[in-house]
């Protein structure tokens, strides 16, 4: 494993997933490829996976550490998972017995200099996975209005003092256009600095980044349609596992698990179900899997990790 590079949950992902030798296997966020190198490991000799990632150098990294090694097993696609049901049978994965969704950054998004995903290593505030999609994090900072910012930053990102810092990046942006994310992260302290009493656990300006990689990405809408998809490539039997890291994303994954395990979607005032929709998941983790003490300590960006997995029924 590369340094600076720790897969989250990596014990618990491996036998919520359970893959074994001979299986295909899906991991819709290739990132830095911990989870799909472990995975590959787990299905030797025969087992394929497909790693799909939006960020081109995701792809580029994974294939440079791992391709030689795995050689044909490794099947490695640049593209959004809200795509995989027609980019997955297209490669050759029609019908798998595994799908992993990885929702955190990765660490070389956190270090990348050139995109602003992260207010430590700072850059241009672009926040795309894919450069050649969408448009920067500084453009909605230069155009949208006051009441559009702070619904943003309330929407995506849960912020309590979203108008207060909306309404400083407008008065800001009339001196001088917010171009970089040290410009963010510095105008987000000022408008919220600390309090001696409170001690922060996270930086001021995490809301707001979180807010503004979302909706530029538009990862909300795209995790409803990759989890709906990867669904419909599940062989019975097969596990659908994820992992997110804030409330947002757990929120509609635990809504999906919760969905497709009822089945009958007919108001509760209707006797007898006339949708004739059936259950189409069980429940693996009932609560979800958080890191241990350990793991935290050991990886910090773990600390807001949540597993939930589920598996195939029959049809």
């Amino acid at each position: 494993m590369e340094a600076g590079h720790i897969p989250v949950l990596a014990e618990e992902v491996m036998t919520m997933l359970a893959p074994a030798p001979g299986s295909l296997q899906i991991d819709a966020t290739l990132g830095g490829g911990g989870h799909t190198e472990r995975i590959l490991e787990a299905t030797d000799p025969d087992g394929r996976l497909l790693g799909l990632d939006a960020d081109g150098a995701a792809i580029a990294r994974v294939a440079d550490r791992l391709q030689t090694r795995f050689g044909d097993r490794l099947v490695l696609r640049q593209a959004n998972f809200r795509d995989l049901g027609h980019v997955a049978p297209d490669a050759g994965f029609a019908a798998v017995d595994g799908a992993l969704f990885d929702l955190g950054l990765s660490s070389y998004q956190l270090a990348d200099t050139d995109r602003g995903f992260g207010f430590r290593a700072g850059g241009p505030l672009d926040m795309r996975f894919d450069p050649e999609r969408g448009v920067p994090a500084a453009d909605l900072l230069a155009t949208l209005d006051a009441d559009e910012l702070t619904a943003l930053f309330r929407r995506y990102g849960e912020e309590p003092k979203a108008a207060r810092i909306a309404r400083a990046i407008v008065d800001a942006r009339r001196t001088a256009p917010i171009t970089t994310a040290e410009d963010l992260a510095a105008l987000v302290e000022r408008v919220l600095p600390p309090n001696p009493r409170q001690p922060r656990r996270t930086h001021p300006a995490t809301r707001v980044f979180q807010a503004l990689r979302i909706a530029v990405n538009s990862e909300l809408d795209a995790l409803q349609d990759g989890l709906a998809a990867a669904l419909g490539l599940l062989r019975p039997g097969g596990r659908l596992v994820v992992l997110s890291y804030h409330s947002l994303e757990d929120r509609i994954v635990k809504r999906f698990l919760a969905s497709e395990r009822r089945g009958c979607t007919c108001p509760p005032e209707i006797p007898v179900c006339v949708c004739g929709r059936n259950p189409r998941l069980r429940l693996v983790t009932r609560p979800s899997l958080t890191p241990s003490a350990a793991e935290i300590e050991a990886n910090p960006r773990a600390r807001s990790a949540r597993l939930r997995a589920a598996e195939r029924l029959a049809a």
